[in-house]
């Protein structure tokens, strides 16, 4: 238990209650309208049980990004009015509708395309991102990670001393140079190579007793587009600093996770490459192929496959596999699997994705072949959700007559 001096905070789950719950967002540039179509759905199946003013972030200890799905966690979890969250999950695709074509601006360059690409891959990156700046620190104003309405993780990776960077809420609260601007944050992890410029900002303590510490970040996907296993391993570390006893050879209790990691698609099926073209790639050619760029499509995909293996397996190992939902769709083709066309068309495509995998069974990875394979006795992904909704909300009501009582 928390004592009563942290309670301005929220305490290492499951303190009040019986579950850890946490909600994974993949990276994946405008493909964010598949998971936020998805959330719609989720957040109306909460509303349905607990009236209309529940919020995602109502029932989630942590709510972890990455990329385009750090974008969506903090339109998810940034306070609004009365400090409830700034966005309903039914509002986000309308911002995607509404931006996207100004985040990622089309341009047509006829025949000279092929020309115009490898002129990006070698000038700089593709977009400037004053747009996205401007919108992203409209929207959070001075937002910081400490400030969130529930536990936010969001992974970025520092070029300058080439390691991860992972910000979130519990030690923004304990450490202010951790506790950087949501904009900021956002800004980084979604500055993936060649399409967005890096992002460099400094953090003060404002006592004055830490030095400045200065960030040079870029896109969290190079690092960890599914951020699932890192949100569980930030739960930990909290768990651990919080209480001391966990050191001494007490197991986490990994069988106490509920988990939704929603994916933004790839394009797996459509065998975009292959061996005997790549072997002919020099550098350009890894950096851009027409419209994709292959190095970051396979550090992206290989990362979040990694981590999804990992989470899928250690929860079949624990016996609990249900309490793990992985919704993803590996059958992208065409536009549909890039991650800057904001056309209307391909816009209302990707929405039309996300509600198509809401009525296709709930499926797991295959280890060995990396495809998603139907799972025969949970029905499809839509009731999975409202079965999940159910959990989720018994479980918030447990917490609050938990408190009640004490």
């Amino acid at each position: 238990m928390c004592s009563q001096a942290e309670t301005t905070m929220p305490c290492p789950p499951p303190s009040q209650g019986r579950l850890i719950t946490v909600l994974s967002i993949d990276g994946g540039g405008i493909r964010g309208l598949i998971p936020s179509t998805i959330l719609a759905f989720l957040e109306s199946k909460l509303q349905e049980l607990d009236g209309p003013d529940a919020r995602i972030a109502d029932y989630f200890d942590v709510i972890a990004g990455t990329s385009t799905g750090a974008l969506v966690t903090s339109m998810l979890a940034a306070p609004g009015e009365n400090k409830r969250p700034l966005f309903a999950a039914k509002d986000i695709n309308q911002f995607y509708l509404d931006n996207g074509p100004k985040i990622f601006p089309q341009r047509r360059w006829g025949f000279l395309t092929p020309v115009a690409n490898l002129l990006g891959a070698v000038m700089g990156p593709k977009y400037d991102g004053k747009f996205l700046h401007d919108k992203i620190k409209n929207l959070t104003n001075d937002v910081t990670v400490a400030d969130t309405v529930t536990n936010i993780v969001v992974p970025t990776f520092d070029i300058k001393y080439l390691q991860p960077v992972i910000f979130n809420t519990y030690e923004a609260k304990v450490n202010p140079l951790k506790n950087a601007h949501l904009s900021d944050i956002c800004i980084s992890t979604s500055a993936a190579p060649t399409y967005f410029p890096a992002h460099h900002f400094t953090t003060h303590d404002p006592l004055g007793k830490l030095p400045d510490r200065e960030y040079h970040l870029v896109d969290g996907g190079v690092a960890a587009n599914n951020p699932t296993m890192v949100a569980m391993s930030m739960i930990t570390q909290e768990v651990m600093r919080r209480n001391p006893d966990f050191t001494h050879g007490k197991p986490a209790e990994y069988s106490n996770y509920l988990i939704i990691s929603i994916g933004t698609g790839t394009a797996k099926q459509a065998e975009k490459y292959t061996a005997p073209d790549c072997a002919k790639w020099g550098v350009l050619r890894w950096l851009k192929d027409g419209r994709f760029t292959p190095l970051l499509d396979i550090f992206s995909h290989a990362s979040a496959d990694m981590v999804d293996i990992h989470a899928a397996v250690l929860f079949q190992s624990l016996r609990v596999e249900k309490n793990y939902l992985r919704i993803q769709d590996d059958s992208l083709t065409g536009h549909t699997s890039s991650v800057d066309i904001s056309t209307k068309e391909n816009m209302e495509a990707l929405i039309g994705i996300g509600n198509k995998l809401l009525k296709m069974s709930v499926a797991r990875v295959n280890i060995d072949t990396g495809m998603y394979e139907p799972v025969d006795d949970e029905g499809t992904n839509e009731e999975a959700l409202a079965r999940f909704a159910k959990k989720l909300s018994n479980e918030r009501k447990l917490r609050q007559a938990n408190l009640n009582s004490q």
